[in-house]
């Protein structure tokens, strides 16, 4: 009972609005709210609102509590949640003239905020960490494999030869990208909530910048509403999570299939596999499924959490200060589980050449080569593909790869494919991982493809620098924070 009301929740109620208030839930919010209590004490202190006695008071009972791993607190009754019942021990502990001068100038609203904001702020410096160390693992890979050839597929049938790494490659590509929308959805958490109170500021003459730097925040709010009603870079942050988990589960998809017995063209180590309870033969790469499901959690969390947005006044409101935020972790749980997952199933992928190699030479995947062959010499592109078409079409009837004996007499003569290492085109002689072949991937140099691995792979690599700097610059950031909010609390405390 407090203040105008004279009732209080009973305790079945309690338990589904703040629920089990016991050591983890505490673990899990106390030490992120109090990091908060620090800034806006020294704050407070500095701006003479409250005695800085006081205050190192309160610093000083804060600090026995995190020591203690807020032992005293278990158990404690919690009518109106988790805080105001660590606000009522400092109360009970210290004199309502000391316990009770921490909220001043604040809200409940804005720490709501702010410790979001520090939380995914956390979560999303942790998430990159993994993001980038993936895309090193792909692009080493992508290096290592540069030059094994194989076939790659459109609608599930052998297109055109191109390199395990050129593939590698383009995944790492499309995890850059990912990890470039990650850092621009965390730039909305360069902006400290705290000073917006409970909806509209405070006439007391606070210092918003002051505990934004403290905390580690590059400026504080500069509109109390927007700051309190709005969690859209939390949805941002798990938009940005779930895209990438998307790409991963696209990746895990092609080497669950490129896996199987009858692909043959990746093998994976026995640490990465599972085996059957009834069936003794079995290996099963059963890692991918977890990384290609991982998604529907992301997604599902993003698609609950913008539901409880959806249509809420635009003021500080449970529906999305509690009951969405509530459905984001899961989701970038899941997420951050799929990156984990694919470092290790990316790393441990081992090509097997000569399987590639072969499937490129039965699928005919050198046929485009030879049309644009005929294009050279002035045949029309059409013309071309029609004549390559028909002599596939007889070489397949015949059980055959070699295209020179199924057209017009002398149909591929002067073609210059020679200096390809490709003879007739009989194809017999791309054993040993590529052979001929090879070179004719190799003159894929236009367009993007896989001829021109070299360039792709430096900007990739350039751009994977860059984000690693970004990483840095900002735990750099954080870490000087810490550190001057630690110098400001022992010299009050």
């Amino acid at each position: 009972m407090t203040g105008r009301l004279t009732g209080q929740l009973g305790p079945r109620t309690l338990q589904v609005v703040y629920g089990e208030l016991g050591p983890a839930a505490l673990a899990a919010e106390l030490p992120v709210a109090t990091r908060v209590d620090r800034a806006h004490l020294v704050m407070l202190a500095e701006r003479s609102l409250v005695p800085a006695d006081a205050a190192g008071a309160l610093l000083r009972c804060i600090e026995d509590l995190a020591a203690g791993d807020w032992a005293p607190l278990v158990g404690r009754p919690a009518p109106r949640g988790l805080y105001l019942m660590y606000e009522g021990y400092l109360i009970e502990r210290l004199g309502a003239d000391v316990g009770g001068v921490l909220h001043t100038g604040r809200s409940r609203n804005d720490l709501k905020a702010t410790v979001t904001a520090l939380r995914l702020r956390d979560w999303v410096l942790d998430f990159a960490a993994e993001a980038v160390r993936l895309q090193a693992v792909l692009l080493g890979r992508a290096r290592a494999y540069r030059s094994v050839v194989m076939p790659i597929y459109t609608h599930h049938q052998a297109a055109m030869p191109v390199t395990y790494g050129w593939y590698l490659l383009g995944v790492a590509l499309a995890v850059g990208r990912d990890v470039d929308a990650l850092r621009a959805a965390a730039a909305g958490l360069d902006v400290c909530p705290l000073g917006a109170g409970a909806v509209a500021g405070t006439d007391l003459p606070i210092d918003p910048a002051r505990t934004a730097r403290l905390l580690g925040f590059a400026a504080p709010a500069a509109h109390a509403l927007d700051a309190v009603a709005s969690r859209d870079t939390a949805l941002r942050v798990l938009g940005a999570a779930a895209g990438l988990a998307v790409t991963l589960s696209r990746l895990a998809a092609d080497l669950q299939l490129w896996s199987t017995a009858e692909f043959g063209f990746v093998h994976f180590p026995d640490r990465l596999v599972g085996g059957s309870s009834a069936m003794p033969q079995k290996r099963n790469a059963f890692l991918l499924e977890h990384v290609r499901g991982k998604p529907a959690q992301a997604l599902g969390a993003w698609a609950a959490a913008a539901s409880a947005m959806a249509a809420t006044p635009f003021t500080n409101s449970i529906e999305v200060g509690t009951e969405a935020v509530a459905s984001l972790w899961p989701g970038l749980e899941a997420a951050a589980q799929a990156v984990l997952l694919t470092q290790v199933l990316a790393g441990g992928a081992r090509p097997d050449p000569d399987r590639m190699a072969a499937r490129a030479v039965d699928g005919f995947t050198a046929a485009t080569a030879v049309a644009n062959r005929l294009v050279r010499r002035g045949v029309p592109f059409r013309t071309a593909h029609e004549q390559v078409g028909d002599a596939v079409r007889r070489a397949v009837e015949a059980g055959s790869t070699r295209l020179a004996d199924f057209g017009p007499p002398g149909w591929l003569a002067d073609l210059g494919l020679g200096n390809l290492g490709l003879g007739d085109l009989g194809l017999g002689d791309l054993g040993g991982g590529g052979g001929g072949l090879a070179e004719l991937v190799a003159a894929h140099e236009y367009g993007g493809g896989p001829g021109a691995f070299a360039g792709p792979h430096a900007a990739a690599v350039a751009h994977w620098r860059a984000g690693c700097g970004w990483l840095r610059d900002r735990r750099r950031g954080v870490a000087a924070a810490d550190a001057e909010l630690a110098g400001a609390v022992r010299r009050l405390a």
